[in-house]
């Protein structure tokens, strides 16, 4: 058992090779949570949440495949891919059945999950969901290729201004967002092959199979617009708006977030 409230870091077997995870709280009666991070990121997103929601329950992180410290897949994955995989982590781990927290894309992962192994996913809370329709999908499918990585290198320094003042706004801590941005410049042979996986799902046609109970927090970033289709779409769930809300909440915000989280979950 891991003390609350203190995360540590390990490596289990995927089926693409090792899978780097972050895990704290202790194990109890309550459902573990598995948190999904959004592309191109990794599990360090959740970090300072992970230590809060990880007083009461045991929390997973994975890196999902290609991303962080986890082997990358050999061929272009597709969600349901992605999803395999973390299916695949939960039996290795033996978390028995887990709630799932997904972030961007790692909400629709967790939507796959619940629609792969039903009995498996308990609870489902998706940080905004990319609800694209066919037109939108093939938009951004024909968005300009990846960077190369020398080109990649000399945009970080000019990028690093907007991402910290307008895009991670509500970040507390410069090093730490710093950190976050450079997470989100590694590994640029696969960095890309999770937004194209994404742009090939059609999460719109999935969502309304899922029995689970899904609570979608609607801050105010890029996906608002598409994640305001999801009402008409939950068989069982609800959007919570977050107003004023941007990315960096889960470290501003972290216990207003957890006690959202908890109601959810613990059924209050």
């Amino acid at each position: 058992m891991i003390s609350s409230g203190r995360t540590l870091r390990a490596y289990a077997l995927g089926p693409y090779g090792q899978i780097h995870y972050r895990r704290g709280g202790p194990s109890g009666a309550r459902s573990p949570l598995l948190l999904l991070h959004p592309f191109p990121s990794s599990s360090y997103v959740f970090e300072e949440f992970m230590d809060e929601m990880g007083l009461d329950r045991s929390v997973i992180a994975p890196d999902l495949p290609g991303y962080g410290m986890t082997d990358p897949p050999r061929l272009p994955p597709t969600i349901s891919h992605y999803a395999a995989a973390m299916l695949e982590l939960v039996a290795e781990l033996g978390l028995g059945v887990v709630d799932v927290m997904g972030y961007h894309t790692g909400g629709a992962i967790a939507v796959e999950m619940a629609h792969q192994q039903p009995d498996v996913v308990r609870k489902i809370i998706m940080i905004s969901a990319p609800l694209f329709n066919e037109e939108e999908m093939a938009q951004f499918r024909n968005r300009p290729p990846k960077m190369a990585a020398d080109e990649r290198a000399a945009g970080i320094g000019a990028a690093w201004p907007q991402f910290k003042t307008e895009f991670w706004r509500m970040g507390t801590d410069t090093d730490r967002t710093w950190n976050l941005y450079l997470e989100a410049q590694r590994n640029p042979e696969t960095s890309s092959l999770g937004p194209q996986a994404m742009f090939a799902y059609d999460l719109a046609q999935v969502l309304p199979t899922i029995a689970q109970s899904v609570l979608i927090l609607s801050p105010d970033d890029e996906l608002k617009a598409f994640t305001n289709r999801a009402p008409e779409l939950l068989k069982q769930g609800r959007v919570h708006p977050l107003p004023g809300w941007t990315h960096g909440f889960l470290d501003s915000k972290t216990a207003e977030t957890a006690t959202l989280i908890r109601q959810f979950l613990d059924g209050v």
